[in-house]
């Protein structure tokens, strides 16, 4: 029986090389696609795989980006759509954030349809943010699931970056489940909804300089200095593997078909970080970066709204990777990848 093929749009971005690793590591074929031809020789590279290939899809946003991809794979069943922009040094979040992130969506489920009708599983990787807005997440009496839809508006979209990507998320997955109700395609849908992502990069010759935002998040707490203020933000974290295994499961799994899976290990806050950090790295660390009043972060997490994501947890069916060994791995690659911290 030949391995089933599947493409993974925006095949290098942070989330997306764990999902083409997992996948090419289960024997799976793989078509990435890739803004050029040297970001899709550098994943090829270091893959080492003859299971990967990739093509070129300059912008997504661009009418008919995904048409020749799927017009070269009529071998391909599974749609893995990761693409979408993810950046807050913007100008204007309409057309930089809004526009490509539903343009993109759009452009891949019209793909599809025209030229995939043997595509069988769609997977659209979304966030927690279209689930609920900022107001909402800051607000300890409040609950929100798998069923929970972030209300914000296009308008209030426009405001700035942050408001810009939380609506480019919650805007383009409603257009994949519009979709899906008004046209009744051949395929299935699942969407993938992330918290805040970070982990150890696929590649650990990744593991150096400056990283992309989330996958950030740990690098950036080993650059602090000793009199830096610890960052009072409190966010839902996930381990970037357990979001690549929820993109297999949500394909593999019947019971992941029409479902959201709102992907959240546990809450943490900037204290957190350092507690674990100087904890089992205070060789590297001591005197180096902050301490802050460690234990402390519990008590910025009881203000925050509560997740329940017991209906995903079901359907995925183990554990989600602690934040503890998340930031463990993440500190240890550097290590690892650069000699130092």
């Amino acid at each position: 029986m030949a391995a089933t093929s599947v493409i993974v749009s925006g095949a290098t971005g942070f989330i997306a090389q764990h999902v083409v690793l997992q996948l090419v590591t289960k024997g799976y074929k793989v078509v990435g696609t890739v803004r050029s031809t040297e970001k899709g020789e550098d994943l090829k590279k270091k893959l080492k795989s003859d299971n990967f290939t990739y093509e070129i899809v300059k912008d997504i946003g661009a009418k008919g980006a995904f048409d020749e991809t799927l017009k070269a794979h009529p071998e391909v069943t599974v749609f893995l759509h990761t693409a979408s922009p993810h950046h807050f040094d913007i100008t204007d979040p309409e057309t930089e954030l809004l526009f490509p992130a539903v343009e993109g969506t759009k452009n891949a489920l019209s793909a599809i349809a025209t030229y995939g009708p043997q595509i069988t599983k769609l997977v659209v990787t979304s966030s927690y943010v279209a689930m609920a807005h900022y107001d909402v997440d800051t607000i300890a009496s409040n609950i929100y699931n798998e069923d929970s839809w972030n209300d914000i508006t296009w308008e209030k979209s426009k405001g700035n970056a942050l408001d810009g990507y939380w609506g480019s998320k919650t805007f383009a997955e409603k257009a994949a489940w519009d979709f899906v109700k008004e046209k009744k395609p051949n395929f299935t849908l699942s969407t993938v909804n992330p918290g805040y992502v970070f982990g150890p990069q696929a590649f650990a010759s990744d593991a150096t300089g400056t990283l992309n935002l989330s996958a950030e998040t740990v690098s950036s707490t080993l650059k602090l200095k000793p009199d830096d203020e610890v960052s009072s933000q409190a966010l839902a974290f996930v381990d970037v593997r357990d979001v690549a295994d929820a993109h297999l499961v949500a394909f593999e799994n019947k019971d992941a078909e029409g479902q959201r899976l709102l992907l959240y290990s546990e809450r943490y806050s900037g204290q957190d970080l350092l507690d674990i950090i100087n904890e089992n790295f205070s060789k590297y660390v001591k005197g180096r970066i902050p301490t802050g009043i460690p234990g402390s972060g519990a008590e910025k997490i009881k203000t925050l709204a509560t997740i329940d994501n017991s209906k995903t947890r079901k359907i995925i069916g183990h554990d989600f990777i602690t934040l503890k060994k998340s930031v463990i791995d993440s500190v240890q690659q550097i290590l690892d990848t650069n000699g130092s911290i």
